[in-house]
Parts: structure tokens; sequence; C-alpha cells
């Protein structure tokens, strides 16, 4: 399985971006975000599981929706009042029932 995630970059404080995430290949049952800031670990931002179940990283609940298309193969984070402290780079993965499949990161910078 292969990942391409697109739509990171620069936004003021209490604007919006939209991230996007296409999978190659087959038997993908999970699909989420993570993000990682400077000098932090990583950690969960959202995860959508196949039936659609979702949960949310504490943080984001209330201004981030995940979502999936299963036909394209694709996750999507619509962010909205995004906060300084939103700035990381941001991971889509996808689980199947072999692994756990990494994508390349897309920078997020909130900034006035």
């Amino acid at each position: 399985v292969q990942l391409q995630a697109s739509g990171g970059g620069s936004v003021q404080p209490g604007g919006s971006l939209r991230l996007s995430c296409a999978a190659s290949g087959s038997g993908i049952i999970n699909m989420g975000w993570y993000r990682q800031a400077p000098g932090k670990q990583r950690e969960m931002v959202a995860v959508i599981r196949s039936g659609s179940t979702v949960n949310y990283g504490g943080s984001v609940k209330g201004r981030f929706t995940i979502s999936r298309d299963d036909g394209k193969n694709t996750v999507y984070l619509q962010m909205a009042s995004l906060k300084p402290e939103d700035t990381a780079v941001y991971y889509c993965c996808v689980l199947t029932a072999l692994k756990t499949y990494w994508g390349q990161g897309t920078q997020v910078t909130v900034s006035s």
C-alpha cells in the first residue's frame, strides 16, 4: 500500500484547511491522521474505521472532521478554527490485516 497526501500549507489562526490522502492497494480497514510538532511525540488526530466509526484526539474535537471515500481509497481531514498549536507535520496512515502504512507527511502551519 502506498499513500499520497496533499492539502497542507500555511493559514492564519481561525482559518481552514482540508487534507487528502489517497491509498493504493486493497484490504484497508482503518484510515487516519496523526501529527507531530517539533520536539513533541506523534499524536493521533483522528481515525475512521471501516463502518465509519470515528475517534478524535481531544484537542481537535469539534474543530476537525475526518471522512473517507472507500470507492477512491481516500481519507480526508477537514480542519477548521485552526490554532497555532495545530502547527505540525500531518501523517496519514492506513491499517490492513497485515500492517500499518504511513504517508510521507504534509506540513500544516498556523501563524499570523
